[in-house]
């Protein structure tokens, strides 16, 4: 009886990472196809500019992490040597990290688009999009920098005995990490993913005061004319307000289940899987998110109906 029990649970652990990987892969290529075919060679938006890089960080982050456990659970085991191991945990950290880099420049750019919208001085906002470029650039090759010190290191270490075990991820395994590197990995990695949880926390809460603030203000012009309508601002902001939200919910969920893995000697099948199903949820369904709010199928349809019109008519 307790066999077919854990055959029962390790079938459904099996189809929950088979769908969340396809999910997430169709996911996040329905949003760069959106991109693709709506704006073609025009210049994006700044918003739509930190969508693009947002959905290639996740994508990485799938296809590196989504991928070879879903192949781990289905009984492909220990496929791979030492050196694919960290170079599949190295495109992951990257994919990890500008992720959270960019979801935290989306949120902070809204914020100060409606906070100096309210106070009437665009030229910020301005100066803001003229930045964003620079900064996603810097994200992507600062942490390709930092994580390519944490990929090569422990090659050249290869001698040391001071590690801290093997770390086990099922479709591979690697030595562990020393002192000194878990040391400088929290202070260049774990330190800055927190400052960034922060600083979106704060430009939420700053999006929603702002909100409250508008609508009590216009509460009256709009009962006055007998009009709902939502301002396109405001529809933005509770759009990525939305975005923000799921991402930090998936990122707290993901980060106090990595930290309990850490902290036991011997955590149990499920707390691995778990924790390895929670890290993929934001990148698998964040697409989704965006898919919803922004109505990206409805314009896609029609974008693509347009054109196979003016291939017919030709």
């Amino acid at each position: 009886m307790p066999n077919n029990r854990m055959y029962f649970w390790t079938l459904i652990i099996k189809i929950i990472f088979l769908s969340l990987t396809t999910v997430g892969i169709l996911g996040n290529f329905s949003v760069f196809l959106y991109y693709l075919v709506c704006y073609g060679d025009c210049k994006l938006k700044t918003v739509d500019l930190i969508h693009v890089h947002l959905m290639a960080s996740n994508t990485l982050i799938i296809l590196s992490k989504g991928v070879p456990h879903t192949m781990a659970v289905f009984g492909l085991k220990h496929f791979l040597n030492d050196i694919h191991c960290r170079l599949i945990l190295y495109i992951e950290r990257v994919g990890r990290s500008v992720s959270i880099g960019s979801t935290c420049l989306l949120s902070v750019f809204q914020a100060v688009t409606i906070s100096q919208k309210e106070s009437c001085c665009k030229d910020q906002k301005f100066k803001a999009a003229k930045y964003i470029g620079c900064s996603i650039s810097l994200l992507w090759v600062l942490y390709i920098l930092i994580h390519f010190i944490f990929f090569v290191n422990p090659l050249i270490k290869r001698s040391s005995n001071n590690v801290t075990g093997k770390q086990d991820f099922g479709h591979c395994s690697i030595a562990g990490q020393d002192g000194i590197n878990e040391s400088l990995y929290a202070a260049l990695v774990v330190c800055p993913e927190i400052c960034f949880s922060l600083l979106m926390v704060w430009s939420s809460g700053s999006m929603i005061v702002i909100l409250y603030r508008h609508k009590q203000r216009v509460q009256h012009i709009r009962s006055t004319h007998g009009s709902s309508r939502t301002s396109p601002e405001s529809k933005a902001t509770q759009n990525i307000l939305a975005f923000v939200s799921t991402f930090l919910a998936f990122y707290t969920v993901s980060a106090i289940l990595q930290g309990c893995v850490a902290l036991l000697s011997n955590p149990s099948w499920w707390l691995v899987n778990i924790t390895h199903l929670s890290s993929l949820c934001f990148p698998c369904f964040g697409p989704f998110v965006l898919i919803n709010h922004y109505s990206i199928v409805s314009r896609l349809s029609l974008v693509l109906m347009r054109n196979i019109n003016s291939v017919i008519l030709k």
